[in-house]
């Protein structure tokens, strides 16, 4: 009797250890570390979709529609529910503050947008061309923060113009693609420019499951 109870204790700690196991790995954080990433979480009450529109739209020019469709990781799989953040300067160059920000919008500024990609994986958003940092030594950029279901929230690749001639060659090189390509290529058009970017989740993102 004794020798049953033995086993049966044995075969039930390897049990929960290789559960606790498996569960470790589950949750090993992807992406790497992310300051800042949070504020993709930090949009409130605010009912998310497809389309979002950012503040000082309709006044600042030039105006920008930011456009595309978000892939599973087989990259023909369109990924539905994927939060998308995003955040830029003003056209000085600067994150605006209107000075009742919270959370991580005291360090972003008040230039940002959430949207939650639909069936079809789509997402757009319309706000303006951000400017250089005012030292003209970073080239436009809009930073871009993704939350899929039931994985931790990791960066991609920022937003960059591939007309914008602070955007070497050499500082191309050190881009990583996370998430596939950012550069993307502005087409006027109706007095907006278009810029059309696919993601594929976990491309290029370490720890992706």
């Amino acid at each position: 009797m004794k020798s049953i109870v033995l086993f049966l204790a044995v075969h039930f700690t390897f049990i929960s250890c290789h559960s606790q196991n498996n569960e470790t790995k589950s949750k090993k954080h992807v992406g790497g570390p992310c300051q800042g990433c949070e504020a993709v979480l930090e949009y409130g009450n605010k009912k998310l979709t497809s389309t979002d529109t950012l503040p000082d739209f309709e006044t600042t020019v030039p105006k920008l529609k930011l456009t595309g469709t978000v892939y599973k990781k087989d990259g023909k799989t369109p990924a539905e529910d994927v939060v998308l953040y995003i955040y830029h300067t003003n056209r000085d160059g600067i994150y605006p503050k209107s000075g009742n920000e919270k959370g991580w919008g005291k360090r972003h500024g008040y230039l940002q947008g959430w949207v939650k990609t639909n069936s079809s994986g789509k997402y757009t958003f319309y706000t303006f061309r951000p400017a250089s940092y005012p030292n003209g030594n970073t080239p436009e950029h809009i930073h871009i923060t993704v939350k899929e279901p039931n994985i931790n929230e990791y960066y991609l690749d920022d937003f960059m113009f591939a007309d914008d001639s602070l955007l070497t060659e050499s500082f191309q090189e050190k881009l990583t693609e996370r998430g596939g390509s950012g550069i993307v290529q502005p087409k006027k058009g109706n007095g907006i420019l278009t810029v059309k970017r696919d993601i594929i989740l976990g491309l290029n993102i370490p720890n992706y499951p």
